[in-house]
């Protein structure tokens, strides 16, 4: 079946002619087209073809997009999405003048976290999940990367992995699983490093991915939480057992993070908001995907990552919302994106790129999704808007109208024709 995206105003391809991500200067390229369409055949992008050459009667299926932007699907590459309780009298400590690791230290913070999670069973937490990846979908996300991190146990991490394995089941978008047992000490362990790290060797690890639970294994490489040397230790098990690797740094401290990430070859960096003259040397130098998370810096209040020096200086940038419980409560892509442009001085375009290629790079999606060229699948984010600059200028505002994975619409918002 042939299926017409018919005539949308503009076409933000994103366009990589075949490398699949974009660096430095590149990301500002976003490759804009008007007077097109697309054509899709069995959810891939079949090609795209001026509207002169369209010929209507030899389609089975035509979607009028005119008076809309088409951008690729949209890609949230960092969320801990799966959590259960509400860590809102934290929020209210924040805004007092607390210190987050301060939180931290006095037993909340993520530990707040897994302790409503271990209270919840599989289902409940399934349940409190859901209409979290419907508003996802319905600002055209097409991939969500989600995290484990808040069981700290093999069964509650299993359990929220679990719950992220059936979503994907259950949901017409790509969710990515990642196992992040290491995101902190657990209460059981607090005085016992080695006897977790024993245990996240030897039995998690392991089990999760016999399992196949987990495509990605991720861990906190910060002062208050895994050291380089440990989150060494538990990369070179975890590639062993055939997991990818992505890692938290740099987000408070600078301790050694991006060179295990180089070291193990991670796909992606994130987090850097304290990246340092050297860091970013060697970030660039290196294959890393830096994933950067302004609602973290909004949200707590403190540094953004040097957006701008790390695209001028070459590297590949990726942004995302970090949705969690506790430092980025925050599931808007527009504000993020708004953010990125407004605090961390990068263009609509690069913020656009982050969003897309970028993030499939991070996830190592890129050579199927994220831009829009001829053999990728069919996603799309539709938006009502006369220029793509309105994704930004409207401040946190959804403007997607339509949802479209693997050439299949799956969300219209209700008074979109």
């Amino acid at each position: 079946m042939i299926t017409v995206l018919k005539n949308p105003h503009q076409i933000i391809t994103v366009d990589t002619n075949g490398k699949n991500y974009k660096s430095g200067k590149e990301m500002n390229d976003t490759g804009i087209l008007e007077n097109h369409s697309l054509l899709i055949k069995d959810g891939k992008i079949e090609k795209l073809i001026s509207n002169d050459l369209l010929e209507e009667n030899q389609y089975d299926n035509i979607i009028d997009l005119t008076g809309k932007i088409v951008l690729p699907g949209l890609i949230d590459c960092h969320t801990h999405t799966a959590f259960a309780g509400s860590r809102a009298d934290e929020f209210r400590q924040k805004i007092a003048g607390v210190d987050y690791e301060d939180i931290a230290r006095k037993g909340g913070g993520i530990n707040a976290t897994v302790k409503a999670v271990r209270s919840a069973t599989e289902d409940e937490i399934y349940e409190i999940v859901g209409p979290r990846i419907d508003r996802f979908i319905s600002q055209g996300v097409t991939s969500l990367e989600i995290k484990s991190g808040y069981g700290l146990s093999l069964e509650d991490e299993k359990k929220l992995l679990k719950v992220i394995k059936k979503l994907d089941e259950n949901y017409k978008i790509n969710i990515i699983p990642t196992f992040l047992g290491a995101h902190t000490f657990p209460p059981e362990y607090k005085k016992d490093r080695n006897g977790y790290i024993t245990y996240l060797l030897d039995e998690m690890l392991p089990a999760v991915k016999e399992e196949n639970l987990a495509v990605f294994c991720d861990a906190f490489c910060e002062a208050t939480a895994f050291s380089a040397s440990e989150t060494d230790i538990i990369f070179r098990r975890a590639a062993e057992l055939g997991y990818k690797l992505k890692l938290h740094s740099e987000q408070f401290n600078v301790i050694g993070g991006i060179d295990i990430a180089i070291k193990n070859k991670c796909k992606s960096i994130d987090h850097l908001e304290v990246l340092n003259e050297e860091g970013l040397k060697k970030l660039i130098s290196s294959d890393l995907v830096a994933v950067l998370l302004p609602g973290v810096s909004f949200f707590l209040d403190y540094g953004y990552a040097p957006a701008r020096q790390i695209i001028d200086s070459g590297g590949t940038a990726a942004l995302s919302t970090d949705y969690n419980p506790g430092s980025s409560h925050i599931s808007s892509i527009g504000l993020i994106m708004s953010l990125a442009c407004l605090k961390m001085k990068m263009t609509i375009e690069e913020a656009i790129t982050a969003f897309t290629i970028n993030a499939a790079k991070a996830l190592d999606i890129h050579k199927n999704t994220g831009s829009i060229e001829p053999g990728k699948d069919a996603d799309f984010a539709v938006f009502e808007a006369d220029n793509y600059s309105e994704l930004v200028y409207d401040v946190a505002a959804n403007l997607n109208t339509m949802t479209i994975k693997s050439g299949e619409i799956i969300y219209r918002k209700k008074d979109c024709p």
